[in-house]
């Protein structure tokens, strides 16, 4: 009797492990997403800061004082975080960081889309990209629920791991 409840506690174990299991893998391939389509998204305008500065002022939202530093610093906080989440370190920062930046880039969306702009987004490139329309809306929407998936959920498949195995 005592030994099939522990082979029926082992069963148990690795049926709790199971979500525990898709959510590693889910965060994985999120955190590799996200961190890739940062990565690219830096480097296409760290390459051309001018036409990503007017891309910034495009949108007139910024003051003017403020397009060059935006243009210059934002592409590499964009690049660095996208290593930091492809390689593992400091997840939880950068996720948060590229989510909040998600939301800058939303809130210039949407203010851009309600003011009958049509301008380029500037997101992946600063020339040749279409205009602005609701499709940019859904897209930035979408990373910003990946980017804050990996920022909640990062590190609880670790913790619930270790409290496990404390309490064997």
């Amino acid at each position: 009797m005592g030994h099939e409840m522990g082979q029926g506690e082992t069963s148990t174990r690795s049926e709790n492990r199971m979500p525990e299991i898709w959510l590693k893998g889910l965060l994985l391939l999120f955190r590799f997403c996200l961190g890739g389509i940062f990565i690219y998204a830096g480097v296409t305008k760290i390459l051309d800061p001018e036409e990503f500065a007017l891309a910034i002022y495009n949108y007139q939202i910024l003051p003017d004082l403020l397009v060059n530093p935006v243009a210059v610093v934002f592409p590499w906080i964009e690049m660095i975080c996208g290593f930091t989440l492809i390689f593992g370190w400091w997840i939880g920062a950068s996720s948060l960081v590229l989510t909040g930046l998600l939301f800058i880039f939303l809130f210039a969306l949407v203010i851009t889309l309600a003011r009958g702009l049509d301008i380029s987004c500037g997101c992946f490139s600063s020339t040749g990209e279409g205009k602005i329309s609701w499709l940019y809306i859904v897209r930035d929407f979408s990373l910003f629920a990946v980017g804050a998936f990996v920022f909640f959920f990062q590190g609880r498949e670790s913790d619930r791991y270790r409290w496990e195995t404390v309490n064997q």
